[in-house]
């Protein structure tokens, strides 16, 4: 039932694809990375409203999640490394598209026998 269409919202998703190194002026690694993403995809998907106490047990004790999608199938390449843009259309730091404006990152990704579960949370971009 979570997967008919009527039940399916848009959303937009970003593959992780790289990290970058960052160097400081002497050209010496500084130790972080700048992550560089695939540009946005669309996908469809039932989006919870809120969290429920049923989706606690599925995804385990202490995993931090504001919504969850329910997306039919099991073939899937999002992961906890995904970002995506719900209820929002995609924007862009970057002209390469490389470094998304992103409002929801993936908690955890569970499979089941025919959909994959996406614990979603809120997170605040520049």
């Amino acid at each position: 039932m979570r997967t008919l269409d009527y039940n399916k919202r848009k959303f937009y998703y970003c593959l992780h694809v790289a990290r970058e190194k960052i160097y400081d002026e002497d050209h010496n690694f500084t130790g972080e990375y700048t992550p560089e993403y695939l540009p946005a995809q669309e996908a469809r998907g039932n989006i919870s409203a809120a969290t429920g106490s049923a989706d606690v047990e599925q995804f385990g004790i202490g995993i931090e999640y504001d919504k969850t999608i329910v997306l039919q199938g099991l073939d899937w390449d999002i992961t906890e490394d995904t970002v995506l843009f719900v209820d929002t259309d995609p924007t862009y730091e970057d002209e390469e598209q490389t470094i998304p404006l992103y409002n929801y990152i993936v908690t955890r990704v569970a499979k089941s026998l025919n959909h994959t579960t996406l614990a979603i949370k809120r997170v605040q971009t520049k």
